[in-house]
């Protein structure tokens, strides 16, 4: 009975986020940019790192779509793989900070008082200072590296989670549910994972669904500026941090990774607003 209450659930979101036209497309932009991501071996049609020197700065052509690079590298084959690297950073940094942040919130607004002063005033703290200076600092501590790239942008990414949260559990707390899950004796772990957290998932998977375009956006910034992924890997910040220099003369070498990045934040964020219409109970009719 539970069960096909939660398929009803799910079908009203569906139907109501099926209404939204520009959320729908950009569902449909990110499921492409996945099997891009998943079949990128069958699609590109050369090795990200493969070098011809006699064929640099070629422009687009039918032999490579998006021209090449100042190696001979094909363009086209480079932001085909870069798609896997930057899904990657934004999905994992996501984890990481939903994690941390989703435990924080819930703690915080469940126990209220000291606890809750000691971890939103540490979240004032971090939400302070701009997330890509947060991150560019967490970056020059750790060092380079993909790893080291999803820490910084996750634990940056950790306040938004954790405030977000709270003020769902603040909402939920006093509610009977809870009452009467406390009065049978469970405990308050058991609470707050088992009845708290999942009345959350709404915020949490909103909040979810645009952190991963800012994930994105942030690791290519940093890359950008030469704090992310070393070369050759292909990532979408650090080929357009090697393309500037030749920005003048050979453009497309920094349009096509320019607008991988645009298409998918664009769908990110369009999707991330139709759910948040979509499971927002004030639009259940």
């Amino acid at each position: 009975m539970e069960k096909k209450k939660k398929f009803a659930q799910l079908g009203d979101i569906w139907k109501r986020l099926r209404k939204n036209k520009l959320a729908v497309l950009g569902l449909i932009i990110i499921v492409i940019i996945f099997l891009v991501a998943i079949f990128a071996n069958f699609i590109a049609p050369y090795s990200f790192d493969q070098q011809d020197l006699l064929s640099c700065f070629q422009g687009p052509s039918a032999q490579h779509w998006f021209g090449t690079d100042e190696f001979g590298r094909d363009i086209f084959s480079r932001v085909v793989y870069g798609t896997r690297i930057s899904l990657l950073i934004g999905f994992v940094a996501v984890a990481i900070a939903m994690v941390i942040g989703v435990l924080l919130g819930a703690f915080s607004g469940y126990y209220g008082a000291t606890v809750d002063n000691i971890i939103m005033r540490l979240m004032d703290i971090l939400l302070s200072i701009p997330q890509i200076i947060l991150a560019i600092a967490i970056v020059a501590v750790l060092g380079n590296g993909l790893f080291n790239l999803m820490l910084a942008v996750g634990i940056s990414s950790i306040p938004h989670y954790a405030r977000i949260v709270r003020a769902s559990v603040l909402s939920v707390k006093d509610q009977e549910f809870i009452e009467a899950a406390k009065a049978a004796g469970s405990s308050d772990l058991r609470i707050i994972f088992k009845h708290i957290i999942p009345n959350c998932l709404a915020p949490i998977i909103v909040q979810a669904t645009l952190g991963v375009a800012m994930a994105i956006l942030t690791a290519a910034g940093l890359s950008f500026v030469g704090l992310g992924i070393s070369p050759p890997t292909p990532e979408w910040g650090s080929m357009l941090s090697s393309a500037r220099s030749y920005i003048r003369d050979y453009a497309y070498m920094t349009m096509f990774p320019g607008l991988a990045i645009m298409i998918t934040i664009f769908a990110l964020n369009v999707l991330g607003d139709g759910l948040r219409d979509a499971l927002d109970p004030k639009q259940k009719k």
